[in-house]
């Protein structure tokens, strides 16, 4: 059944753990609640196998929900001579695209070119773009003279300025997305709970048999156990933790498996770049690379790629990130933004993996994403980036066969399957460059609505009605998850979300009878206003 057909399911969480405390036994228990997560989850359950999700905080709370927000295939690979890599990405763009045309769509990229051979050398591989991305490409790639790249981008530094190269990927909303799947899944009979903890991965005979949980909202509530055939790591940067639970069991040492990167992000006025398509400099002067992307009205400046020994909840970023990041816009901007420009910043960190000693306890599906099982059967599924997350699925599935932890399955359908929301094919759509609105809502926009306070506008498009239906509809429990994932305004403006975090707050009194620790979103809100240097 198409999911846009479907009436919002209730997330009341008294009935949600109520469940969760009678469940005994699953054929699928996915820990972790971000991209790779819940695209296992999905295409379990879409495959017939019963499934359990379990979050320890909220759905994208970590890494997916600090994306640049790109669908994308990987034009760094394609330098690189990855082709295969690039292939894969964008195929799957093709499906993201197609499967929530509300939440991810088509975004052209212009490549300024400042020095003479820059433009042809770029473009002659985006063409090779064009070839490998097939019936899936979304547009040709054009050589752009001078007055051409000033047309595409207002803004842009015409000093020195040769011309350019326009391209096609995509951009999308990965909060909302992350949300979706998770919605989407339990349309289809999974069971999903975010602020649930695994505390414990059981075994019996030497082998993973299931989990046992917490509730992470109230210290004083009881967990439960959960048995399953299969349970399959996908925690994000923090899967050596779980991978921990496992080995201490079978009492051996963890040799981890992780090694964190942070990727700082810097959101600014639209006004420093005016335009409806992104901003690429491929090669910086040290090397690395530059967005400048227009999104939900305002526009991201990024990113980095610096190495941590941690994985904490709230990365912050250091002053050389954001100093390279102000230095290399204003090499392209005609207006330079500065420090006290940065509307909000935000980091997200990489779960870049360790290689492995182990062949027969491994396998590197790519560069991107890892899939290891454990001497006791414990699947971890890490690494790999948001555009490619349901083949991801597909692959962590295929080694649970493989490993004899699941019976042989169906063909995944997740290729093409309308997630929640999503509205028919060639229906009329708002751009993600425009500010945030109901659109983000898809089909389900009407219903919202229809909810108390639809007309009551916060700030940045966010109404009465939208904070709600979060908490009715959306698994929505703090201010946090209000204003930093069903909306985005902490990604976007970090003094709005603060201003309009009481109100919400006091929304969510009335909902649940508790404030939604206010006091903790502005204690984090701060964070993202406060710009280091």
């Amino acid at each position: 059944m198409n999911q846009s057909a479907l009436p919002p399911l209730s997330t009341d969480r008294s009935r949600l753990l109520a469940d969760l405390r009678a469940l005994q036994m699953v054929d699928v228990i996915v820990v972790g609640g971000g991209a790779s997560g819940l695209g296992v989850a999905l295409d379990a359950r879409l495959r017939g196998l019963s499934v359990l999700l379990l979050e320890s905080n909220d759905f994208a709370g970590g890494t997916s929900s600090r994306a640049t927000k790109l669908v994308h295939g990987g034009v760094r690979y394609l330098a690189q001579g990855d082709i295969g890599l690039v292939r894969e990405a964008l195929h799957e763009r093709q499906a993201l695209l197609a499967n929530a045309p509300h939440l991810a769509q088509p975004l052209a990229f212009v490549m300024p070119a400042y020095r003479v051979w820059e433009a042809p050398f770029y473009g002659t591989g985006l063409k090779l773009y064009d070839v490998l991305a097939g019936k899936a490409s979304l547009g040709p790639t054009r050589w752009l003279g001078r007055s051409g790249v000033r047309d595409h981008l207002p803004g842009i530094n015409t000093k020195g300025l040769f011309g350019g190269v326009r391209y096609w990927d995509g951009q999308f909303d990965d909060a909302r997305l992350a949300l979706t799947l998770a919605r989407t899944a339990v349309a289809q009979g999974a069971l999903v709970a975010n602020y649930c903890a695994v505390t414990e991965v059981l075994h019996a005979q030497g082998r993973v048999c299931g989990v046992r949980w917490r509730d992470t909202l109230d210290a004083g509530a009881t967990g439960g156990e959960v048995r399953a055939r299969c349970v399959i790591n996908a925690a994000g940067v923090w899967v050596d933790d779980i991978r921990q639970m496992d080995d201490q069991a079978a009492g051996r040492p963890t040799r981890p498996m992780v090694a964190p990167s942070q990727g700082v992000h810097l959101v600014v006025d639209r006004s420093f770049l005016p335009a409806q398509e992104a901003l690429l400099v491929p090669h910086t002067r040290d090397g690395r690379v530059l967005f400048a992307v227009p999104w939900l009205g305002h526009v991201i400046l990024g990113t980095t790629d610096t190495p941590r020994h941690d994985a904490v909840r709230e990365p912050q970023a250091l002053p050389e990130e954001v100093s390279f990041i102000l230095t290399e816009a204003a090499r392209v901007l005609a207006r330079a933004p500065r420090r006290e420009d940065v509307l909000s910043l935000w980091v997200g960190l990489r779960p870049l993996v360790r290689p492995s000693d182990d062949d027969d306890d491994t396998k590197t599906i790519s560069r991107e994403h890892t899939v290891r099982v454990s001497p006791a059967g414990l699947v971890t599924v890490t690494g790999g980036k948001w555009t490619t997350y349901r083949a991801m699925a597909e692959d962590v599935l295929q080694r649970c066969v493989r490993a004899n932890l699941l019976d042989a399955l169906p063909p995944s359908r997740t290729w093409r399957f309308p997630l929640v929301g999503a509205p028919a094919a060639g229906a009329a759509r708002t751009p993600l460059t425009a500010p945030p609105g109901i659109q983000a809502y898809g089909t389900e926009g009407a219903y919202v609505e229809t909810l108390p306070g639809a007309r009551d506008n916060l700030a940045l498009g966010l109404t009465q009605a939208m904070v709600r239906f979060a908490v009715r509809h959306e698994y929505a429990r703090t201010v946090e998850d209000v204003l930093a994932r069903r909306h985005r305004m902490l990604f976007l403006n970090a003094a709005q979300a603060i201003a309009q975090a009481p109100v919400v707050a006091k929304i969510l009194q009335e909902e649940l009878g508790t404030d939604g620790d206010l006091n903790g979103f502005l204690a984090l809100a701060k964070h993202y206003r406060t710009v280091p240097g």
